[in-house]
């Protein structure tokens, strides 16, 4: 029987991937999104609820929703950034500061770092009156009849900024625009007052169905389109981190290094130990110290100085072993 001419290319092509072996997928840049500014827009939006509410938060949650929707990036956990923010001090007033924003990144061990502002947001309604009472087919009418139309404008903007050096690698805006239409007789209708209450779900369905939240998911989305656009502006990080074993207690290993040196819990060390030192027979000069492998821990908890690790493999850490890992 004759052989396909196919089959000897396909095998070639099958022992070729089979020598190459496994292909590493890439990782997705690691981001955090800041709570958006909105102070420009904060006395529109304390008169459309009645209350002051944290607009840029819940239009952070939103964006952040999008964002793992799409799967371009692996988006920090908020619970993560809360600590960092926390035993940073940072304020409402640094969301949209680039400095802090990278400064920030850092210490979270992310690719970039995302903060925005929010520029516009709220309504406006235009009532027309058609006349008083009388006229055919209107006879004995209570008052006048009006027509209402509402329109509903959201405005933002976000820029990806370098945890590195600050530089803005990417900016994004987002604007979205909802209108409703009523008529009435003897008042101007059309008029949505918002929540009275404090707390608003932006991601409720309660929300996105009203005139404003209509106005906020498409300003969301377009922005949220936008910024997966940037996403290969970003750099993947890679942090070398050495340090020393500061001390062993019941079984965990302590560093003395932390989140100042880029370590974030998860992360894994081979901890080494060395055997020899070779020197320069000339000079005296260390040319090289030999060592051999101890083991490997894996940071479970971690402060700004100090990493608290436990062990996956080896035994016998001892003070003044060695770790170095570089991580992505």
């Amino acid at each position: 029987m004759k052989v396909p001419k196919l089959f000897p290319a396909l095998s070639a092509l099958l022992l070729l991937l089979a020598a190459l072996g496994p292909v590493s997928a890439q990782r997705k840049p690691r981001i955090a999104v800041l709570d958006f500014d909105y102070a420009t827009v904060q006395s529109s939006s304390q008169a459309f609820f009645g209350t002051n509410v944290d607009i840029g938060k819940g239009i952070t949650q939103m964006l952040i929703t999008n964002l793992v929707k799409d799967g371009s990036y692996s988006v920090i956990e908020r619970s993560a950034m809360d600590k960092i923010l926390n035993e940073q001090n940072f304020s409402n007033s640094n969301r949209a500061d680039t400095t802090s924003a990278a400064k920030i990144g850092k210490l979270l061990g992310v690719d970039a770092i995302i903060v925005g502002s929010i520029t516009e947001f709220g309504n406006e309604t235009k009532n027309q009156g058609l006349g008083g009472g009388g006229g055919s087919g209107w006879s004995g009418a209570l008052g006048s009849l009006h027509r209402s139309k509402s329109n509903a404008n959201v405005a933002v903007n976000a820029r990806i900024v370098s945890v590195d050096t600050g530089e803005i690698l990417g900016v994004a805006e987002g604007s979205g625009t909802s209108s409703r239409a009523s008529m009435g007789m003897g008042g101007g209708g059309g008029n949505w007052n918002g929540h009275g209450g404090g707390g608003v779900d932006f991601g409720s369905s309660d929300f996105q169905n009203t005139i404003i939240g209509e106005a906020t998911k498409a300003a969301v989305q377009k922005l949220s389109t936008e910024v997966v656009a940037d996403a290969p502006k970003i750099s993947l990080r890679s942090i070398t981190v050495e340090g020393l074993v500061a001390a062993v207690v019941n079984g965990q290993v302590i560093l003395n290094v932390g989140k100042k040196a880029g370590i974030k819990p998860g992360d894994q060390f081979t901890v080494q130990r060395g055997t020899q030192v070779i020197k320069d027979p000339a000079t005296g000069a260390v040319l090289r110290t030999l060592s051999t492998k101890v083991g490997v821990i894996q940071a479970a908890d971690v402060d700004d100085v100090s990493a608290v690790c436990n062990v996956v493999s080896g035994a016998g850490f001892k003070v003044g072993d060695s770790i170095k890992t570089v991580t992505q």
